[in-house]
């Protein structure tokens, strides 16, 4: 569904409120990663481990929230069946170590395939109005921060969590937590931004659809 692009431009109020809240946003991520070093000395920073599941939440959340603007307001289907897309197979990426232990080795890569194939040839087939749709997606908000974060997910956060890296750091003291801790603080860092996102695009969808009612 192609719509013409809304004249009202975002107030200046709008903006600072979500710009407050998307600082107490952070502050929380990093209050969480203080409280779960802090109390759960067991599972910090592992597969299991509180920030391993607030991944999983965000991730969750994106694509609801992707199924939502596709569905609910209707706007945009072929760029958020490709995002929703995208991100659930991050998703069942982040459950690799639960699919291994209770399926079978592997599974998770059979599951990627079953979502992200499909998605491809239908965005594919349909490769026009996906790229009439990216050029409205393209020049927002949500496009700048859904980019850093798949760069401080899927780049930075790879590159900074290197063991070569950390043993050069460290030498002699050296201990794996320390990589685990950067690695998986980026990776939330980085799903966090593609939260917000997400979110931004669900406000300009809505404030698309309502100029187009």
């Amino acid at each position: 569904m192609s719509l013409p692009p809304p004249h009202a431009p975002i107030s200046f109020r709008a903006a600072a409120l979500r710009t407050v809240l998307y600082i107490l946003f952070m502050g929380a991520i990093a209050q969480g990663t203080y409280l779960e070093a802090l109390y759960l000395p067991g599972s910090r920073f592992s597969e299991w481990g509180l920030t391993e599941l607030t991944q999983t939440l965000f991730l969750a959340v994106s694509c609801v929230l992707l199924l939502y603007i596709r569905h609910g307001l209707r706007v945009w289907p072929n760029v958020t069946l490709l995002l929703s897309a995208f991100l659930a197979a991050s998703l069942v990426r982040e459950q690799d170590a639960f699919l291994d232990t209770y399926v079978a080795d592997n599974t998770w890569k059979v599951l990627v395939a079953l979502i992200v194939l499909p998605s491809l040839y239908w965005v594919g087939r349909n490769r026009q109005r996906f790229l009439a749709e990216f050029t409205y997606f393209s020049n927002s908000f949500s496009f700048g921060f859904f980019v850093s974060g798949l760069l401080v997910t899927y780049v930075f956060s790879r590159l900074y969590g290197r063991q070569e890296f950390w043993l050069t750091v460290l030498e002699e003291n050296y201990v794996r937590t320390f990589k685990n801790v950067a690695e998986e603080v980026m990776e939330l860092l980085g799903y966090a931004l593609i939260l917000i996102a997400v979110v931004e695009l669900v406000i300009l969808a809505r404030r698309w659809r309502m100029a187009n009612s």
